[in-house]
């Protein structure tokens, strides 16, 4: 849910361009609702499985520290920028409507916004590889 949620929002701004009024209110109706219904609940999903990875080893390899430590910076990063921003874009988006053009101040958000989303990829990613392959890490490695 979280994955695809924020995959789908990746796909969404790189197909779409420089929108239109009328298709930047579409798409980020869109945006705010799946985050609403997918990367939220989804977000939450994963935190629950973290901590029950967390506290159900005894010795918690730095893989698990690792994951969580990357787990922390996107929830923060959702809640902190993403998901307060949704309502505002979508707001500047409707508010560009009459016009038929989108307005400077949502393209400079809606630039905002992306960066914002572009730094969630590496935690992302390495958050779903630590968690997959388990990795040992650092001291951990037999010399």
């Amino acid at each position: 849910m979280y994955v695809g949620g924020i995959l789908s929002h990746i796909v969404m701004g790189a197909a779409i361009g420089h929108p239109d009024a009328s298709t930047a209110f579409h798409v980020y109706q869109y945006k705010e609702i799946s985050a609403y219904i997918l990367i939220l609940p989804g977000l939450g999903l994963k935190i629950f499985a973290d901590l029950v990875l967390f506290y159900g080893y005894r010795v918690r390899a730095n893989w698990l520290k690792a994951k969580l430590l990357m787990t922390a910076f996107l929830t923060i990063n959702a809640f902190v920028f993403l998901v307060p921003m949704m309502p505002e874009m979508l707001q500047l988006a409707k508010d560009s409507l009459p016009a038929g053009v989108v307005s400077d101040a949502f393209i400079a958000r809606g630039e905002t916004e992306a960066l914002i989303g572009m730094s969630n990829i590496i935690p992302l990613a390495l958050e779903l590889m630590l968690g997959a392959f388990r990795p040992k890490l650092f001291g951990e490695r037999a010399k």
